[in-house]
């Protein structure tokens, strides 16, 4: 990576977000299925669907080959190249204030409904993340996990989809590229592992 603001690229929900995540977890660990499909359900935690479809075809200002992914962070798009400058445009969000990142990256790895390990970096930050949020209604990585690599190592980022539509489009992660889970199913369906990722 050329440039990067912030020490952590795994992603996780934060502020007001982050609390109530975290309080239906604990709660549904502790009280098991009955709290969770009372409590989480009324609190609306639980997603009623995938959220919005973003995807249009636009003509970019430069030529890619085929299956690059393009992200401009500060304009909070991912564009899916087709052909030359014709890409398909996706909303997403995007690090916070001292995570955002620039660089070429790989799609490495994909995985469907991903469960997801905060690192220890992020627990550090905060000590009462679990160890591992299972697939599901509360897991930050929603339905589908891009997982971007830099050779052969992990760079702990992803582009993923969210559990938490009202982040999309605005400056919400730790560094990570959120997508409404249809987008991200939609993303998945058509990028390859070995595709470039260019981050600007």
């Amino acid at each position: 990576m050329t440039s990067r603001q912030g020490s952590n690229g795994q992603e996780a929900q934060h502020g007001k977000s982050a609390g109530r995540v975290l309080r239906g977890i604990l709660v549904a660990l502790s009280f098991g299925l009955a709290a969770f499909s009372t409590q989480t359900v009324a609190s609306g935690l639980v997603p009623r669907n995938l959220g919005p479809a973003t995807g249009a075809m636009v003509t970019t200002a430069q030529n890619y080959a085929a299956g690059t992914i393009v992200i401009v962070s500060k304009d909070r798009t991912l564009d899916l190249v087709v052909s030359g400058n014709r890409a398909i445009r996706y909303r997403i969000g995007v690090g916070r204030d001292g995570f955002r990142w620039s660089g070429v990256v790989k799609v490495g790895h994909k995985a469907e409904w991903p469960d997801w390990r905060p690192p220890s970096e992020m627990r550090a930050r905060a000590p009462d993340l679990p160890e591992l949020v299972p697939a599901g209604p509360f897991n930050p990585l929603g339905a589908r996990g891009i997982y971007l690599y830099r050779g052969n190592a992990d760079t702990l980022y992803r582009i993923h989809g969210t559990n938490d539509q009202s982040t999309v489009g605005g400056f919400a992660s730790s560094g990570c590229f959120r997508m409404s889970n249809a987008d991200v199913i939609d993303l998945y369906s058509r990028v390859k592992v070995g595709a470039t990722v260019i981050v600007k």
